[in-house]
């Protein structure tokens, strides 16, 4: 995966995750998706990294379940 392809996946999950905690658990449909999508790439591509990209990925990871898990539609 890229470069800019992985600062995106950072940068996603990161963002719906800010605006879920400003917005006191509530997500749109939009953002939803977005953390869905990144999800399964985050699934994907977390295998294929070094160490130290691994386990920041996870935690990335970890963070995007837990708020698809609090806000199921």
């Amino acid at each position: 995966m890229g470069g800019i392809d992985m600062v995106m996946l950072d940068a996603n999950p990161a963002g719906c995750v800010s605006v879920w905690l400003e917005q006191q658990g509530l997500l749109d449909d939009r953002r939803w998706n977005v953390l869905a999508e990144c999800e399964q790439r985050l699934i994907r591509v977390i295998p294929e990294l070094d160490a130290d990209g691994r386990e920041y990925y996870q935690r990335l990871l970890d963070m995007t379940v837990l708020v698809l898990e609090a806000h199921s539609p």
